[in-house]
């Protein structure tokens, strides 16, 4: 019964007032960053257009370890990829102004890509050793300005079990690069609300959590560092992973 409700709820109310918010931030983002502050416009309509859509959709959402990071400091954060509310969970909550590592077609969304576009999200673009060099000289021009992160899903992919597949090196070799520390996430419930497998379906109710992990400082630089990075945070990611989805399971998208 409470779940037919849900689902009435979702269609009268939460479904209609993500249509609109998601209307009127990417205007905003638009407009904002053509002739404001982009550093801001491109951040802040965003942190509270997920809020919105998290809150209406009644779902709890906790969040620990903000305490681990530090202000003004940039960061490579990287988080395990469990379905469509990942989005919303580190973009409403995290807390921290950073652009998005996402894949490219998602400028084909309306008005999501339009927002990311003027917004200069970082589009990974795969179709090639130059796109793919284009898109880590994004990067690298945003971080190096400081006062700014960057956000990856390292699997590259959603999980089709809601367990963690590998972790690609890009994020890490980015960090190694630079210098920056790394800052390990693990997302619980998204996997539940919304799966990739139930896309453009209604979402299921399930707490949201989000656990923001001590950041991984470089330790010298070059592919043993990048190596050596990337299994701890593999390893801090998947500790505070809920009981049944610990332990690796092949993705096969990746």
């Amino acid at each position: 019964m409470l779940k037919f409700l849900y689902r009435i709820y979702q269609v009268f109310v939460a479904i209609p007032v993500t249509v609109v918010a998601t209307i009127i931030t990417a205007l905003t983002v638009g407009i904002g960053c053509s002739i404001g502050n982009g550093h801001y416009w491109g951040y802040m309509p965003g942190k509270w257009w997920a809020r919105v859509i998290t809150r209406v959709f009644l779902l709890p959402v906790k969040i620990e370890g903000k305490e681990n990071l530090e202000p003004g400091q940039s960061y490579v954060f990287v988080a395990n990829h469990q379905g469509a509310f990942d989005i919303f969970l580190v973009y409403g909550f995290l807390g921290r102004n950073f652009k998005w590592l996402m894949k490219y077609q998602i400028q084909q969304i309306p008005f999501v890509g339009y927002a990311c576009r003027k917004s200069h999200q970082i589009m990974v673009d795969k179709r090639g050793v130059s796109k793919i060099r284009k898109t880590y000289d994004s990067a690298r021009r945003i971080l190096s300005k400081g006062n700014c992160s960057v956000m990856v899903f390292p699997e590259g992919a959603r999980t089709f079990t809601g367990h963690m597949g590998i972790f690609r090196k890009g994020a890490f070799m980015l960090a190694d690069e630079l210098q920056l520390p790394v800052v390990p996430l693990t997302i619980n419930g998204s996997f539940q609300v919304m799966p990739r497998m139930r896309d453009w379906h209604f979402a299921m109710w399930h707490p949201l959590s989000l656990t923001i992990h001590q950041p991984i400082y470089p330790v010298g630089q070059g592919p043993q560092n990048v190596q050596a990075t990337m299994h701890q945070a593999y390893d801090s990611v998947m500790s505070a992973l809920e009981p049944e989805f610990q332990g690796f399971v092949e993705n096969p998208d990746q």
